[in-house]
């Protein structure tokens, strides 16, 4: 199933202390945003990528496209102060025909082209689809420090992205919280308060954000294992 992406990039990622974005820092010999480029653009079913980024960081954007090679970036939409503002920014950028769009972190490098194959899909056949796994720890609730309820993890998802969407379910849903002023934790919530329904997908627990100086010990691990699994 054909689809575009967009990967808001204009994140400052003050929890990484890198001082710098941190899709910019070096995994493994390669910046983290070329690890996570790298993924949709050896995928035939991706059509174009469209990165949202910080207007001071665009000519280094453009400069690691060329460098690494990166071919499929239709354009470099204006990043806002939020997260949502610059998804939504990466929207009107898109073709006026794109069917399927998928929004993606750009620091989850390891997102897999059958996990991103099973939600575009998903997103054709229900209008929005998201990549989840179940979560692992027990869930407490509390209430002034102490715990109020175990919360029964049975029909609990941890959320990850790709987020898939036809582009009109998304565009709607992204229309609304701009006229209401909300501000979403995702693209799944916007959807979500419209009432349309969100269908996961379940993904794996290598597909990490990296988010904290400790996420990059991670990401270095799954790196090797996949390098020794190809052995």
């Amino acid at each position: 199933m054909d689809y575009f992406v967009v990967i808001p990039a204009a994140g400052k990622g003050k929890r990484m202390k890198a001082g710098r974005n941190k899709l910019f820092l070096d995994l493994e010999g390669l910046p983290v945003i070329i690890h996570t480029l790298a993924v949709f653009e050896s995928d035939p079913f991706c059509k174009g990528i469209v990165l949202s980024v910080h207007s001071d960081e665009q000519f280094e954007f453009e400069q690691l496209l060329s460098t690494h090679n990166i071919k499929k970036v239709h354009a470099l939409a204006a990043g806002g102060q939020e997260r949502q503002y610059s998804v939504y920014s990466g929207l009107k950028a898109l073709p006026p025909e794109t069917e399927i769009v998928l929004v993606h972190d750009g620091a989850r490098p390891f997102i897999t082209r059958d996990t991103i194959a099973l939600l575009a899909e998903s997103a054709r056949e229900t209008g929005a689809a998201i990549a989840a796994v179940p979560v692992k720890d027990t869930i407490k609730q509390a209430d002034s420090g102490k715990v109020s309820q175990t919360v029964d993890r049975a029909n609990l998802w941890s959320v990850q992205t790709p987020q898939a969407f036809r582009t009109s379910v998304l565009l709607a849903a992204q229309q609304k919280a701009e006229d209401e002023q909300f501000l979403g934790t995702d693209e799944s919530s916007l959807v979500e308060r419209t009432g349309y329904p969100v269908q996961i997908v379940e993904s794996d627990y290598d597909n990490i954000k990296l988010t904290t100086p400790e996420d990059l010990y991670f990401a270095r691990a799954i790196i090797a294992k996949r390098k020794e699994s190809q052995v």
